[in-house]
């Protein structure tokens, strides 16, 4: 589902497209297009975009640094091995951005894209 907004970023920044050595599309279907995401030690993807709002299942997660251009917006802290785990969160629309995995172990995710769907954005007729 996107935002209603026309997307200023030209398709060639999709990141299947700009960042295909860390995403690869597991499904895609008229609802949900799925990409694993993965971004081995020492590692940074190339700059690239989301277009939909999505669900982000970290199951592998190491100490990443978040990139808009060359502006460093976000570093993670160094977790205790005890601290593992899968990690959920809601994702919204991401222009031009790149990952760095600043670990010794890989990083790696499940994104789940939400695609819009007419039929969610219609109310119910309900009877009795």
């Amino acid at each position: 589902m996107t935002t209603g907004q026309p997307w200023p970023w030209p398709q060639t920044m999709d990141a299947l497209l700009a960042a295909p050595d860390s995403h690869r599309l597991v499904l895609d279907n008229d609802r949900v297009r799925v990409l694993e995401v993965v971004i081995e030690p020492g590692a940074r993807e190339p700059e690239h975009t989301h277009q939909a709002f999505s669900v982000m299942i970290v199951d592998e997660p190491a100490r990443i640094r978040y990139y808009q251009g060359d502006a460093l917006l976000f570093e993670s802290q160094s977790r205790s091995s005890s601290a593992s785990g899968v990690r959920v969160r809601w994702m919204e629309p991401e222009g031009p951005h790149s990952v760095e995995n600043i670990d010794q172990r890989r990083y790696h995710a499940i994104r789940v894209e939400l695609k819009e769907h007419p039929s969610h954005d219609r109310p119910r007729n309900r009877t009795g």
